[in-house]
């Protein structure tokens, strides 16, 4: 790696992660700066680097709201939002009470018909609307210029006042990111309730970057031209915080497998969402910056967050990122979930008056004779804790033992023909394709097809049947072709 100043770093595998700072460039109204965000410098000379690398590169666009002093702010206007009542850590190894700390709220206000009119009345000053803004913009979280003109039945749009941290009086307004002009951004945030008198300490504007089309990646988040050299976070043309940060911690993972020589660690799209992440990163079409939804992930009723440590955490201590006293607690959860869910499902309750009773206190049919607790669970009403009265064999449980424990036994039946999705699934990413096959001496390929596989480069059959243009007919003659492939080699 060479820097701009001619320092020369020697190295065997390299990760560009680059943000929203690769020919940066911030603007509102008709200011135009050649800056990264918060006025810290960009980065400009490296795309030039990657384009003569052959790497193909795409101009996307984000945006950010102004910032206001809370001490300006009228909240009488507004409606306080609560944090939660229990906080949940990200991480389960994170002892819940020591992270049960006293929220901050958030508040919630509107737009109105005089918002709407200011922001109407100046859309040719918007550089959104007069041409000067070139990249593309993120589809799910629009400026609040977008919202008007694309919805512009609705006569308001939500605005939540958040903090940017417990010791600062900056509240962020989520929902009303904007590229007008400074004057049009006074005018237009004190047209909201409770912001009449705000002081705005730091203007909204959007940001043009420089990122990747992302289909130059294998799954590993290795480029596939360049040995060695991996990409991370919204360079690879995602956008949003976590959406960056599991990009960054596999492009770290498997920069160090290769460094050591180990296989690279792919997850797939059974078994989380990172794997959702990058499957749709590098073989489909990413016209936009990439957003993580639940909705792209087709088996989501597994893709839980109650049971993340259950799918994930095994591998995590593979790599060397979980510690022995973790994954030990990970083998004890699980026998132990194992264990109640066997014995819920074998112990039998009898129509006795104190079952009766707890069943009509709950609105639950009673019983006509004997069943199992398990069955009592599967009852929409009812649940392994509600049941604890008439269950009085029960061992004292972990919560969230307990909690998987309802969930298994709640919904085994989705669950397990989901399951049986996931099988057929594992058997096409089994059928690996060579790296130097040619697809155009395939016969029977449509041209799309071809060339679309030609393009992507798909490392398994499965992957290859979700690249768009690729038909299940064409992934049925890829599939014989294979066949007779394998036979000769």
């Amino acid at each position: 790696v060479k820097t701009f100043s001619k320092a020369t770093y020697l190295c065997s595998a390299v990760i560009l992660c680059t943000g929203t700072y690769l020919k940066a460039r911030c603007i509102y109204g008709d200011i135009s700066n050649f800056t990264g965000p918060n006025g810290l410098q960009a980065a400009n000379h490296l795309t030039d680097s990657l384009k003569k690398n052959g790497i193909e590169i795409l101009r996307f666009k984000t945006g950010t709201p102004a910032r206001i002093d809370r001490r300006s702010i009228d909240f009488t206007k507004m409606e306080e939002q609560f944090g939660d009542e229990r906080v949940v850590p990200f991480s389960f190894s994170t002892d819940p009470e020591k992270v049960q700390i006293n929220q901050v709220s958030c508040w919630l206000t509107y737009t109105n018909e005089k918002t709407h009119e200011i922001i109407r009345k100046n859309l040719d000053r918007s550089p959104l609307y007069s041409g000067m803004i070139e990249g593309t913009g993120p589809r799910y979280c629009p400026s609040i210029e977008d919202k008007v003109v694309k919805f512009s039945d609705k006569n308001r749009h939500q605005v939540f006042l958040e903090p940017e941290g417990l010791y600062t009086n900056e509240m962020y307004v989520g929902g009303m990111s904007s590229s007008l002009p400074e004057d049009v951004q006074h005018e237009m945030y004190h047209s909201v309730p409770g912001l009449e008198n705000a002081k705005i300490v730091r203007n909204a504007y959007a940001i043009e970057y420089d990122c990747i089309n992302p289909r130059q990646l294998r799954p590993s988040l290795e480029f596939k031209s360049i040995k060695g050299l991996f990409s991370g976070g919204q360079f690879n043309g995602s956008s949003g915080y976590e959406e960056a940060a599991a990009q960054g911690l596999i492009a770290g993972i498997n920069a160090v497998h290769q460094i050591k020589g180990k296989e690279p660690l792919i997850l797939d799209r059974s078994e989380s969402y990172i794997g959702v992440l990058i499957d749709d990163l590098v073989t489909k079409e990413n016209r936009e910056p990439y957003r993580m939804m639940t909705s792209r992930a087709e088996y989501r009723l597994l893709l839980r967050q109650d049971n993340a440590d259950i799918r994930l955490r095994k591998k995590g201590y593979e790599v060397g990122l979980i510690s022995e006293e973790d994954y030990q607690r990970l083998i004890t959860k699980e026998r132990q979930i194992e264990e109640e869910i066997k014995r819920v499902e074998n112990t039998n309750i009898g129509a006795s008056r104190e079952v009766q009773s707890l069943l009509e206190k709950k609105n639950s049919t009673v019983l006509k004779s004997g069943t199992t607790l398990g069955e009592l669970i599967r009852r929409p009403e009812l649940s392994y804790d509600e049941l604890k009265e008439i269950d009085v064999a029960r061992p004292k449980l972990p919560c969230d033992v307990t909690e998987q424990v309802n969930i298994n036994i709640k919904y085994n039946g989705y669950i397990k023909r989901q399951l049986k999705q996931v099988e057929q699934f594992k058997k096409m990413e089994s059928k690996k394709i060579p790296e130097n096959i040619d697809y155009g001496e395939i016969r029977s390929l449509r041209i799309e097809a071809v060339q679309k596989l030609n393009l992507y480069r798909p490392e398994n059959i499965g992957q290859a049947s979700r690249i768009s243009g690729v038909s299940p007919a064409d992934i049925s003659v890829l599939l014989v072709y294979l066949q007779g492939y394998h036979k000769q080699s």
